[in-house]
């Protein structure tokens, strides 16, 4: 037994050939991401004519990744940030125009300008959210694709978090009055006044409400509700009494709006294309399970089930309901395809990674692993093909967020890391979503502790059944995972061999005052819930001791970090404090810093400049494969 060919950073981390594709309004053409002058950017073509594809974005600067169509399938709608500042503005391109250069439609310095959703019935319109007038505070506003026109449907009193529109205009407020807990009311706008609908508790949604729609008549909201249940279900809202009414429910599955570590999960609402309807609601467990509402949506649901042994990514349909394209989640062989419900007709479109063989690919499988106190931890384990999986160099992977998830899923990290050699460990620890709200909530108060030790017990438990070496362990993680790795340097300096911090939390209350203005007014319900207010003395004490900065003195592990100079969210002070307290001590640290990037890396050659460094790190202190 062999291990395969080396898989180059090239190959896994630059650009995939094409992703992300949906099908135009009118069922004629496809749109699809894919490389333009080293970028990611949009092209569309004639859904039978890939010789007709187009560039429509072309941005040589930084990749494009999140587009929608309009219901005029002349409209594209794409957004865009600069260097990983992560104010995205909304562009428009004129596909009627080949001619026509893209036009930003929320041109304000400084500013984002958050769209909602193309509402079939609303053709040229959205409804925006922005904060040019107040970099702290959502002000709520109707577009004019066409035009680019802009109005005002109501100002942010200086209290409102964020707004959903109803099709007649009416405006819902999220609010909150103590920090702690989450309010919707009917605002008011000849008089400003708010209207209580529902108060929810805010420690069921560290993230906010996910889903949180106006439903297709506009009298009601549909969310996610743990209302006497430890698994959240759809119910709607009324928004004139509050009355709450049960829609939809798994009997073993929560309800799963939050976000999957690396990358956004589709809406778990499936809405028709043509009316606006909910006609669809995924829940995803090791594997998804999609409830169909509507029985034309489940004798197509069943065809598009059956093109696939992977799970429904993104669904998109035509204003028909016939032509449907359909991106399939997959742990080595991710793809695209078409399926025309009215012959039958069913095609793959593309593979996104179309020169890898899946062969020569790890099965990533679940597993559950009992942590210390008995709470079971879902977890993801990949193992390298072509050699007997014991006794292996592994590296764990701590997912960013926290409040985020690890998911069966083609994941390029642990596919690199697999072909290396090492066994690759996903443990979501008490924090994580997806599984009900005790596995969510027994994280407070447990940053650096019952929260790392679910890590620890991960690492040991993969040790016990003889899949790794005690002497050959790493810890790679970004964000919250970039604090994870660091706590693991530093709470647990013996454990580990090597770690690798990408932009990761040094101190969580430096961390917690340098978010933006507008972050900071939507953290109550996570960071202050979870793990304190650094303006309360005796928190802000708790706060720093949970820090890794605070026991630097005790890292002793060959350390790599990482930042993007841009980062927003985790600012460089964060990296660089840590960097320079090594130095002053004589410590040898690796640092990569890149000048054009946020929050993590978006471009291409970033990406791969970061893996070729992992690579050789981890040869050099865990022993795994490397090129050159």
């Amino acid at each position: 037994m062999a291990l395969p060919d080396l898989i180059s950073a090239e190959e896994l981390l630059g650009a995939p050939e094409r992703r992300n594709a949906s099908i135009s309004p009118d069922g004629s053409r496809l749109a699809f991401v894919a490389p333009w002058r080293n970028r990611m950017n949009v092209w569309v073509q004639d859904l039978d004519d890939e010789a007709q594809a187009r560039c429509v974005t072309a941005d040589e600067t930084r990749s494009v990744f999140n587009y929608e169509w309009d219901v005029d399938p002349r409209w594209l709608l794409y957004y865009q940030d600069s260097g990983g500042d992560e104010n995205y503005h909304l562009f428009r391109v004129d596909l009627d125009d080949p001619t026509a250069l893209p036009v930003d439609l929320t041109p304000f310095p400084g500013a984002m300008g958050i769209a909602d959703r193309v509402r079939p019935k609303e053709p040229g319109k959205l409804f925006l959210q922005l904060n040019n007038r107040n970099p702290a505070e959502l002000d709520v506003a109707e577009l004019d694709i066409a035009t680019g026109e802009i109005t005002t449907l109501a100002q942010n009193p200086g209290h409102v978090l964020s707004w959903l529109v109803t099709p007649d205009r009416e405006l819902i407020a999220r609010t909150t009055h103590t920090g702690r807990e989450i309010v919707l009311s009917r605002w008011d706008r000849a008089t400003g006044e708010l209207h209580r609908i529902i108060e929810l508790d805010g420690v069921d949604y560290p993230l906010g409400v996910h889903p949180m729609e106006i439903s297709a008549d506009g009298t009601g909201i549909w969310l996610a509700s743990y209302r006497e249940s430890d698994l959240a279900r759809l119910v709607r809202i009324d928004i004139r009494t509050g009355e709450e009414t049960p829609v939809d429910s798994h009997p073993t599955l929560s309800l799963d709006g939050e976000r999957r570590a690396g990358y956004e999960l589709p809406s778990p609402l499936i809405r028709s294309r043509a009316t606006d309807e909910l006609i669809g609601v995924r829940y995803l467990g090791d594997r998804q399970d999609i409830h169909a509402l509507d029985p034309d949506f489940a004798e197509v649901l069943a065809k598009l089930e059956a093109l696939s042994d992977g799970h429904l990514g993104e669904v998109s349909s035509d204003l028909s309901g016939q032509r449907w394209v359909v991106d399939f989640v997959h742990d080595r062989e991710p793809a695209t395809w078409f399926y025309d419900h009215t012959t039958g007709e069913g095609r793959r479109l593309f593979r996104r990674f179309p020169t890898l063989d899946p062969e020569r690919l790890a099965p990533m499988r679940s597993v559950t692993i009992p942590a210390r106190d008995g709470l079971a931890l879902p977890s993801y384990l990949t193992l390298p093909i072509g050699v007997e999986p014991e006794g292996l160099p592994l590296v764990l992977l701590p997912h960013g967020g926290p409040w985020a998830r690890d998911s069966w899923h083609f994941d390029t990290t642990a596919q690199f890391l697999a072909n290396r050699g090492y066994a690759v460990l996903q443990v979501n620890f008490r924090g994580s979503v997806g599984y009900g709200k005790a596995h969510t909530v027994a994280a407070i108060g447990e940053f650096a502790g019952a929260m790392h030790h679910d890590l620890v017990d991960g690492v040991e438990w993969a040790v016990a059944q003889g899949y790794a070496d005690p002497q050959r362990l790493a810890i790679f993680g970004g964000s919250y995972g970039g604090y994870s790795a660091l706590v693991g340097v530093t709470f647990t300096p013996d454990l580990f061999a090597a770690a690798i911090d990408y932009v990761g939390i040094s101190n969580l209350a430096t961390f917690m005052e340098t978010v933006s203005p507008l972050a900071r007014r939507h953290i109550a319900n996570n960071w202050f819930r979870y793990v304190g207010d650094p303006d309360v003395p005796e928190e802000r004490a708790d706060m720093v001791a949970r820090s890794p900065i605070s026991r630097v003195d005790e890292i002793r592990t060959p350390l790599m970090v990482v930042q993007g100079a841009n980062d927003v969210r985790v600012v460089q002070a964060e990296s660089d404090n840590i960097v320079e307290a090594l130095r002053g001590r004589g410590v040898e640290v690796e640092y990569m810093v890149k000048d054009d990037e946020g929050h993590g890396f978006a471009n291409p050659e970033n990406n791969i400049d970061l893996y070729r460094s992992v690579e050789r790190f981890l040869a050099r202190h865990l022993g795994g494969r490397a090129i050159g």
